[in-house]
């Protein structure tokens, strides 16, 4: 059993531990508020009271702050030459430049010396392999009372954060337009196949408003960029001045800190819509900042909402796209008291030029020579497109947009079709020569028309030919045949062997030909009305003109 003195010893124990905890925590509270800079209101209630003549136990206790710190502020008061009335109306921080000499760790003799390495140090960070902890080792190698490594790290960041300081930009409303591919993709999947496929994220904002737009596109290729943008613009209503994107493969050709240089396509649909491009400099993002910040706002408020969705088409994940990024638009922003389309609606959208009436077309440029058919050749559609036959064998630019071809020579037009995806012929017959127009414009009353001017009976056996079963295009040759036979024969034997061809029924050229050749024997004929066996499968020269 324990004593019951035992317990009274303990007790008392307990009770001079806790009295010397206090009395520590009371003497670390008075060092803190010796050491702690009191607001320079205060300060100023303490200098008038010390110019009336109070005790400086009095004024601590008027303000409430310990009896030493009150000591302190008095001591350093005799060091300043100035008078209690003129430190009393100087401005807080200027009073308080008076009492307090600033940041003590720039007053250390240590200082002076790494002030000089500093410009040293900040090169050899831009070398390959060097750390800041390898340059620590160097200096205190030549320095041993030197900064340790904390403050070592702390005097060389000031210097790297003083040398790139941060601007402060001013957008004004409906200036710029900067866009961006998002880092990390989405993906849909194909229903067709099963396949998951990734997509693009394009990201736009206006920095006026904040105001932004998304949409997922298949590639990032200048199809797929200039179609978001089109239709980022069209939901805008309206078009920037100037266009600040990446320095991406799908605008800028080659880039460059002053004069980067846009694709051809970028600087047409630039034209059309009206605004100037300034691509962004290369690897500095602050250049279109707010974009920036708007991809990883993005990733918060998008991707991570839509992280337990799966969607089977393009078409739904821009849906879903859109109401999300509608509900960011439509969120307060922070320190702000509206949100980003009520700024947008409110003070942006006026200041934004007009679209044009017309969407824009891609156009593509290439530098073709007309072939001796006087067409030219589009390998990407296999297509063939007729151009006037004076410029054949010569080099000719042409301009494809999804729905024209044009064709230029010597900076003038000299043709336009419509464009056709597929093998084929277009050809506009002004373009051709008289010989082949009268090719092309064959037909069975090209070759009637022809007849009547040589004989009646020639019409009549060109009518007898167009009215067999087949279709006129067979006869064709047949036609030109007899047209050739007429000019090589005298009219009066070229109008015997029509008689008797009328008569027989017999319009093969093989036939006319032979009645045609043997004279004596047409003769003989007329005279026995009796008409000749005649092989009528024999082809001569003639057949093939």
């Amino acid at each position: 059993m324990i004593p019951v003195h035992f317990f009274k010893l303990l007790s008392n124990s307990f009770s001079v531990i806790l009295r010397v905890l206090n009395k520590l925590n009371q003497t670390q509270k008075e060092i803190f508020m010796c050491n702690k800079t009191i607001d320079m209101s205060k300060l100023k209630q303490l200098l008038l009271m010390r110019k009336t003549g109070e005790s400086n136990r009095q004024i601590a206790k008027n303000l409430g702050i310990n009896k030493e710190t009150v000591n302190e502020y008095v001591l350093k008061l005799k060091s300043i030459d100035i008078k209690i009335d003129d430190l009393v109306k100087l401005d807080e921080p200027i009073l308080e430049g008076k009492f307090f000499a600033g940041n003590p760790a720039y007053t250390d003799p240590r200082y002076e010396t790494l002030k000089e390495l500093l410009p040293h140090f900040e090169k050899e960070l831009e070398r390959k392999h060097v750390t800041r902890y390898l340059l620590w080792k160097e200096y205190l190698s030549k320095y041993p009372s030197g900064y340790r490594y904390t403050q070592f790290c702390y005097h060389l960041n000031q210097q790297l954060v003083a040398r790139n300081p941060t601007a402060v930009l001013t957008h004004v409303a409906g200036e710029k337009l900067f866009v961006d591919f998002a880092g990390d993709k989405l993906e849909y999947i194909d229903r067709a196949t099963g396949e998951v496929k990734k997509v693009n994220v394009f990201v736009a904002c206006l920095p006026y408003s904040d105001y932004t737009f998304i949409m997922a596109v298949e590639h990032q290729t200048t199809e797929d960029f200039l179609k978001a943008l089109a239709c980022c613009l069209k939901h805008l209503g309206g078009c920037p001045k100037i266009l600040v994107p990446d320095n991406l493969k799908a605008a800028v050709i080659k880039s460059d800190p002053y004069e980067p240089k846009l694709n051809t396509v970028m600087e047409d649909f630039a034209n059309h819509y009206g605004f100037t491009v300034i691509p962004a400099r290369v690897a500095r993002p602050k250049d279109k900042a707010k974009v920036e910040n708007q991809v990883k706002i993005i990733y918060s408020r998008v991707y991570a909402k839509l992280r337990n969705h799966h969607f089977f088409s393009l078409e739904e994940l821009n849906e879903a796209l859109e109401e999300k990024i509608l509900e960011h638009n439509q969120t307060r922003m922070q320190k702000r008291d509206y949100s980003r389309m009520e700024k947008f609606l409110a003070d942006e959208k006026q200041h934004l030029c007009p679209l044009p009436q017309t969407d824009f077309e891609i156009k593509i440029y290439a530098e073709l020579t007309v072939d001796r058919n006087n067409h030219i050749y589009f390998a990407r559609d296999k297509h063939y497109y007729s151009v006037p036959y004076i410029h054949i064998q010569k080099k000719v630019q042409v301009i494809y947009t999804h729905t024209l071809v044009k064709i230029f020579w010597n900076h003038e037009l000299i043709a336009t079709h419509q464009r056709v995806i597929g093998f084929g012929y277009s050809t506009n017959k002004e373009h051709l020569c008289s010989t082949h127009r009268h090719y092309n414009d064959r037909n069975p009353d090209y070759y009637i028309e022809k007849a009547k001017a040589i004989s009646e009976l020639l019409v009549e056996v060109m009518k007898n030919i167009f009215s067999g079963s087949k279709p006129p295009e067979v006869y064709y040759k047949t036609c030109n045949g007899l047209l050739f036979l007429y000019k090589q024969t005298e009219h009066e034997h070229f109008e015997k062997a029509c008689k008797i061809v009328l008569k027989v029924n017999n319009f093969r050229y093989s036939y006319f030909k032979s009645l045609v050749e043997q004279k004596s024997l047409l003769v003989e004929t007329e005279q026995h009305k009796s008409l000749p066996f005649i092989e009528e499968n024999i082809r001569g020269k003639i057949y093939y003109q």
